[in-house]
């Protein structure tokens, strides 16, 4: 069992301080994860706050068929696409234009390593949604193909090949941009 199941076991139980833990070892990898999807920070950091409140207030079970992170992860993979439909149903935006918002942010790192961060990202975020999420899950948040499959509601065997063209269409807009690298 992992850390995160033992703290959310310990939450159910009536430890508020495991839910403040269970937040603060998956509260940026959340983030980081929603803004794949709408490529807006600032609401990407609500709709992970709205996760975990489901926690607190639903408080869901967790069955253990998985890693707790992935079943995090697909709790707020249903939150944000359910708050995409009803947005671009009130809103006159498209669905496609909400998904091509962004906020600039950039980490602060050495600068070669910014510079090539933001390149990945940009990169990441011209592709399609389903690319940049599945590449996002696999690479940044260390997923195994199963797990991807489960918060993105698909088959491994669909996973897989979504990876495959994902890496293809990734490695074709690096070229794009000018990014040349043998481990591509």
């Amino acid at each position: 069992m992992d850390q995160s199941a033992a703290l959310y076991r310990q939450f159910l139980s009536g430890d508020k301080d495991a839910l403040v833990e269970i937040i603060r070892l998956h509260k940026d990898g959340l983030i980081l994860y929603i803004y794949s999807i709408t490529r807006h920070l600032g609401l990407a950091e609500e709709l992970a706050e709205e996760t975990f409140v489901r926690l607190v207030v639903k408080k869901p079970r967790f069955h253990g068929k998985s890693q707790f992170k992935t079943w995090l992860y697909a709790i707020g993979h249903h939150i944000t696409v359910d708050y995409l439909r009803r947005a671009s149903k009130r809103s006159s935006l498209s669905f496609e234009q909400l998904n091509n918002q962004t906020d600039g942010q950039t980490l602060e790192d050495a600068y070669i390593r910014e510079e090539r961060n933001r390149l990945l990202h940009q990169s990441l975020a011209k592709l399609n949604d389903h690319y940049s999420q599945v590449l996002y899950l696999t690479y940044f948040e260390d997923l195994t193909r199963d797990e991807v499959a489960q918060v993105m509601g698909r088959s491994k065997r669909q996973i897989e090949n979504l990876i495959y063209h994902a890496k293809a269409a990734l490695r074709e807009q690096l070229r794009k941009e000018g990014f040349c690298d043998e481990g591509l």
